[in-house]
């Protein structure tokens, strides 16, 4: 008898409440203020390019963050990590919300970047409920479409909310947002500790986030490299590679280190990562920033406001992938979760590159596209690579491999903003405002990085405990 038969269906309802809450509370702190950024820059004073950087820091917070939070919820609770995540996100939002100055930004943005996490641990605390594979995945496929927006409300409700009352109103329905969050978890969320008694590898977690932090800012401020930073700027990679050499010995001697090199030696660890890692930085920025900016270029792009480039982009693209989700959950187990991977990234592959060549000239062409991305990547692709975190962890430390996966989530989000906008910057006509170069070479290096990220996709093992093996046929 699995799980879930010996669950009443209330308190699995009730479960599927809170995680959802959870993760739309994260969701907003993403995609709400898609819509916002070019307001955001006007209302503090500053330009596009460090409005942006607001949300690289986000990401990157959240990329850190979730290289260690997931196993420690493993140790001390599920419930009680998550609840301090979104605590803390309240006090991050609030922050943002009274920001005077792009500084201030900065600051909530990175104390809201703790929740990078919220998504796998809420689906770890649903498989520890629901193990018959057709349902997990299901539900495991309604919850992580909420990574690709809410139905298109949050980007809706961003651009209507940054129209009628300037960027502030977003931080404080967010604030709202993660306040009911709180609650709902409070009262519907059960604990969860598989790893009760095991020490928690502080001395691991160190090092590993001064690696990662150190590379991932040294990408971030590549481009504003000059004579006087320069010695700082190169310095960073160094510390990267030296403190995850410290990383790795220290690992290799611990009782319970906090990633095991012989799991992370394992293809299905590294390739799963790598995959993560280059088909978000391939896919985000495309629509959350390409998309949302040529919508809004008045003279090389559409001129619409962002009311209206929440309606026609980021609404559909959201929508198709709460629609598709669900069944791309359903599906994974009967067909393969690597099988339904590759068709969602094939698509999306496809769809960019014709959004780079077609989109970017006709308005009608890259509204579809940008569906077609819903389609593919936040209903099909992002459901799968969420999901094999999770399915291809190691029963002993079920925290490991969904942390390091939303870590190379985070990674990839916040490298995406960073590359493909410089990528539109520099292939942009400086003498000629109503050129597109730009904006489709930013796009056709995504599409190049998504195809990296399909061809590693192949080095990863398939599940085989979350799949349904056909019958045999007996004679």
């Amino acid at each position: 008898m699995n799980n879930l038969a010996q669950k009443p269906a209330v308190r699995v309802g009730a479960l599927m409440a809170a995680l959802l809450a959870a993760c739309v509370a994260f969701q907003l702190n993403a995609s709400m203020l898609s819509p916002a950024l070019v307001t955001m820059a006007k209302e503090l004073n500053t330009d596009d390019a460090t409005i942006g950087l607001s949300q690289t820091m986000f990401f990157t917070a959240a990329a850190l963050f979730s290289l260690f939070l997931p196993r420690l919820s493993d140790i001390i609770g599920r419930k009680r990590v998550l609840l301090g995540m979104l605590v803390l996100m309240t006090i991050g939002t609030v922050v943002a919300a009274l920001a005077t100055n792009v500084e201030m930004l900065f600051v909530g943005r990175i104390i809201q970047g703790v929740t990078g996490p919220v998504v796998p641990v809420t689906l770890l605390m649903l498989r520890n409920e629901i193990t018959e594979p057709k349902r997990y995945g299901t539900m495991m496929g309604i919850i992580t479409a909420v990574n690709g927006g809410i139905a298109g409300i949050d980007a809706l409700a961003g651009g209507w909310l940054v129209s009628n009352h300037g960027f502030r109103s977003v931080f404080w329905t967010m604030a709202v947002v993660a306040v009911l969050a709180i609650v709902f978890v409070l009262l519907w969320a059960p604990e969860s500790r598989p790893s009760k008694g095991t020490k928690m590898d502080w001395w691991g977690v160190l090092p590993l986030v001064v690696s990662i932090g150190s590379l991932l800012t040294f990408l971030n401020f590549l481009g504003t490299v000059d004579e006087s930073n320069w010695y700082i700027i190169w310095a960073l990679p160094v510390v990267g590679i030296i403190s995850f050499v410290v990383f790795w010995i220290l690992e290799s001697n611990l009782a319970a280190p906090l990633v095991p090199p012989r799991y992370l030696k394992q293809r299905s660890s590294w390739a799963l990562l790598v995959t993560t890692l280059l088909t978000m930085t391939g896919v985000f920025a495309v629509v959350n920033g390409l998309v949302a900016s040529i919508a809004q270029n008045p003279d090389a792009g559409f001129g619409k406001g962002a009311d209206f480039t929440s309606l026609a982009f980021l609404m559909p693209y959201a929508v198709a992938g709460w629609i598709v989700g669900p069944f791309a959950g359903r599906l994974a187990p009967t067909f393969g979760y690597l099988n339904v991977m590759r068709v969602g990234m094939a698509g999306t592959i496809v769809g960019t590159v014709v959004m780079a060549f077609v989109g970017v000239h006709s308005l009608p062409v890259l509204i579809v596209t940008t569906v077609l991305l819903g389609i593919t990547y936040a209903g099909i692709g992002n459901i799968m690579l969420n999901g094999l975190g999770i399915v291809l962890s190691p029963k002993d430390n079920p925290g490991f491999l969904p942390g390091l996966n939303a870590g190379a989530f985070n990674l990839g989000a916040g490298l995406s903003f960073a590359i493909l906008p410089a990528v539109q910057v520099l292939f942009t006509v400086t003498n000629d405002p109503t050129s597109t170069t730009g904006y489709s070479a930013g796009m056709l290096a995504g599409a190049i990085i998504s195809l990296a990220g399909f061809a590693m996709s192949f080095l990863i093992p398939a599940p085989k405990d979350a799949e349904v093996s056909a019958p045999v046929a007996t004679k």
